[in-house]
């Protein structure tokens, strides 16, 4: 049986506010990443492994923050969380600006990153707050299009300022802390209610592992989750994309132009991939993904041209627009409503763990231009396309009724 929607559907005011803050701070903070690493590698001298690490670092600082925010945002009220996190992320861009030496650099994105791992459980514990597990993919799909609709505006700006500023970067690195402030004063519109702490004593539910303060998290939460982690893993930071991109021959208004191109595909995609595993099993949607994602990583290590690499980087867009929202909509329909934040911080803690991983041994594979790493990344998102299909959690489930449809 479907859980009735409640009287004010899935659109809820806190869902509003959060697309709006997540505009914000996405339009600050993609107006720095496609400069990034063209900021490291030509005007602070970093080789392009230290790019890599920069980056597979600063998510390894998120990872870990976002399993102890998980599990702070079922006991404790979110929204200080929330803010925090954004003002830890503001300050983040501060110190780019301000970075004059590589490890400056580094500095700064792991604080960028701590304040991601801290503000994005608790933020989407409260995105789904009252919605039924039946729409989350319509709540996560709309917060993704928001989101990603400031990583489009991010790059247009950089793209429209780059000549004014006469190809200065770092007055563009000031500019990017403007929005980044404004979506931390938004956060005071966020709604947090009242409701009582969870119990670390509370019994666990069937199927459960029994080791805290994890026990509400069922054996199928796992099993998806660890199989998501395997894939990031594979997946190196969109950095090493970008310098690929301009190692090919693109100038820095082409690296912004392409992003935003990427962008653009991700934000249109979103919603209504959200709103498709609604309907059909989110494994599915997941695995469509991955195929994006092994299009673009193959794409990219054989194009030559600058028309080869928008085509690539726009069909790439569609990789998580199939996986980010309905990723932590799948999650969020396994788990019961008060273990949301712990769920989502340790999925999002374990992947981005893998994404560390990935970044390390990416940047140091690198090259000369990144051929071997994207080709051995492609290939392995297109063999878990092709598992995740046919052999991935809940792929039994596709022949049943609606719960496995929504869930699966």
């Amino acid at each position: 049986m479907t859980e009735p929607a409640p009287p004010t559907g899935w659109l809820t005011r806190n869902v509003k506010v959060l697309c709006g803050v997540s505009f914000l701070q996405d339009a600050a903070s993609e107006l720095l990443y496609p400069i990034l690493p063209i900021f490291l590698t030509t005007v602070l001298g970093a080789p392009p492994a230290v790019v890599g690490a920069i980056e597979g670092l600063a998510e390894g600082a998120a990872s870990l923050t976002k399993l102890a925010a998980g599990r702070l945002a079922d006991r404790f009220p979110r929204k200080p969380l929330i803010a925090a996190g954004y003002g830890l992320a503001a300050l983040g861009k501060l110190l780019i600006a301000l970075a004059t030496a590589w490890p400056v650099v580094l500095l700064a994105r792991v604080t960028d990153r701590l304040g991601k791992g801290l503000r994005s459980a608790p933020r989407d514990a409260l995105l789904v707050d009252g919605v039924p597990k039946s729409q989350r993919g319509r709540v996560f799909g709309l917060h993704r299009a928001a989101d990603t609709a400031g990583a489009v505006v991010g790059p247009l700006i950089g793209l429209g300022l780059n000549a004014a500023l006469d190809h200065r970067l770092r007055p563009l690195l000031w500019i990017a802390v403007i929005p980044a402030v404004l979506s931390v004063l938004l956060t005071r519109a966020v709604a947090d209610p009242a409701r009582p702490r969870s119990k670390p004593e509370a019994a666990p539910v069937p199927g459960a592992r029994h080791s805290a303060p994890y026990r509400s998290l069922p054996a199928r939460y796992w099993r998806v989750t660890g199989l998501l982690t395997l894939f990031a893993l594979a997946n190196f930071p969109d950095s090493l994309l970008l310098l690929r991109a301009h190692q090919v021959g693109l100038s820095t208004a082409g690296v912004f132009a392409a992003y935003a191109l990427y962008n653009l595909a991700y934000a249109a995609a979103s919603y209504p991939a959200g709103a498709l595993s609604d309907r059909l099993p989110r494994r599915a949607v997941y695995a469509v993904g991955l195929v994006f994602f092994a299009i673009g990583y193959l794409g990219l290590a054989h194009a030559h041209q600058a028309w080869q690499i928008f085509t690539v980087l726009a069909l790439y867009g569609g990789f998580n627009a199939c996986t980010d929202g309905v990723g932590k909509a799948w999650i969020s329909g396994i788990v019961p409503d008060r273990a949301q934040g712990t769920a989502q911080g340790v999925y999002q803690g374990l992947t981005g763990a893998g994404v560390l991983g990935a970044g390390l041994w990416a940047g140091l594979a690198w090259g000369d231009d990144g051929h071997l790493p994207l080709l051995v990344s492609g290939t392995v998102g297109a063999v878990l396309a092709l598992a995740l299909l046919a052999y991935g959690p809940g792929a039994k489930a596709v022949a049943g009724g609606r719960r496995g449809r929504v869930e699966g």
